[in-house]
């Protein structure tokens, strides 16, 4: 991709839609940032969905949001469905109204249940739209959108079986690029932060911020295998469960460390030596920057099973291994254990993630959503 970034403006005016999880309103601040180090004269707006993580998180980031009263359709017969036609309305009325009044060069959706509405009213009236496709297999919105949309930034190969080819930008995920400066070099300092033994093997294990039950109930089936004086684990519970967990038999082994979060995420992946968690879009892509051996454990909760999915574009490559949610309880361990006692298997596991970064993604999302403006 070109360098340059032609404008005919240069106070350029963006809206952002999404969110609804941190997987997708951190990626969406991140963009946002990189646009205004290229554009520092340039507005920004975020739309996101009323009482969701994006109308806390974004203004925190110092932007504008404004929020629309929507949330999922539920594929299952709920009385929660009943409400969507009307929320559906509601939030094509006021995404038009916000789209009036901002008057955007350019409309980019991250994904969510916002960035629907937002971007049909956006492409009705002729404005560039740009989507942000993270999963490896995309969801009905997004392939909706994609008929309209001028440009779609994805993060895997191949993505032109849903997209057209002529559309369709591999640019990775964007993550928090200051998490993976120097990991190497910050181990020693790991080490002290965490309070751990730099002469034994770690495992880091977690399960997002809110946490998952099935990987901690994994944990505490597992606590004969984790009492084993030659490795360590830093076990991230998770705001839900850590009251429950830290009351757990695995909690108390002298060896195991339980937090409800990590708060130091480059230290926590600069220490391990096998990494444990779930296989959403945002991990996996800081699992390929980080390059550790990692144990994939996709959530059966996530529609159209995007995490399993996503978890096998790694796997056909040997690049990670997955293990069934059903199956955690039994292989979680003994997993990660394998992988501990066979240097070839850590070796090949560590160079195939390796190949799969993607280091700049904010960046060139951001000069793809700039060179759309007229």
């Amino acid at each position: 991709m070109t360098n340059q970034v032609l404008l005919k403006t240069e106070n350029p005016k963006i809206i952002i839609s999404g969110g609804g999880t941190g997987g997708h309103v951190f990626p969406a601040i991140a963009i946002a940032n990189e646009i205004k180090k290229l554009k520092p004269n340039a507005q920004i707006l975020f739309v996101g969905a009323a009482g969701k993580i994006e109308m806390e998180k974004v203004p925190k980031a110092g932007y504008p949001i404004e929020g629309l009263w929507i949330s999922g359709f539920h594929r299952q017969l709920t009385l929660r469905n009943l409400m969507f036609p009307f929320k559906l309305i509601s939030s094509l009325w006021k995404a038009n109204r916000i789209i009036n009044h901002f008057k955007p060069d350019v409309v980019v959706g991250v994904g969510g249940y916002a960035s629907g509405p937002t971007l049909e009213m956006a492409s009705r009236k002729g404005i560039p739209v740009l989507v942000q496709e993270q999963n490896s297999f995309p969801g009905i919105t997004n392939r909706l959108l994609a008929k309209r949309a001028s440009k779609i930034c994805v993060a895997y190969d191949g993505m032109d079986r849903w997209f057209p080819k002529s559309k369709t930008v591999l640019t990775g995920n964007p993550v928090r690029q200051d998490l993976f400066t120097n990991l190497d070099n910050k181990q020693d300092e790991a080490y002290e932060y965490f309070g751990f033994d730099k002469n034994k093997k770690t495992i880091f294990v977690f399960g997002g911020s809110l946490g998952a039950r099935t990987i901690n109930n994994a944990m505490v089936a597992n606590t004969k295998l984790i009492n084993n004086p030659e490795i360590q684990v830093l076990w991230q519970a998770g705001k839900l469960y850590m009251k429950e967990m830290v009351q757990s038999k695995t909690a108390e082994l002298n060896n195991v460390k339980v937090l409800q979060f990590v708060d130091r995420m480059d230290l926590a992946y600069a220490m391990a030596d096998v990494i444990i968690g779930r296989a959403g879009a945002l991990s996996i892509s800081e699992l390929c920057l980080v390059g550790k051996p990692s144990i994939l454990i996709p959530s059966p909760n996530v529609s159209e099973d995007h995490q399993t999915k996503n978890a096998m574009a790694l796997v056909e490559k040997n690049a990670a291994l997955l293990v069934k949610d059903s199956e955690a309880e039994e292989l979680i361990m003994k997993k990660a254990l394998e992988i501990l006692s066979d240097e070839p298997l850590k070796k090949n596991l560590r160079e195939n993630i390796l190949k799969l970064k993607k280091e700049n993604a904010a960046v060139e999302i951001a000069k793809t959503v700039l060179n759309l403006i007229k």
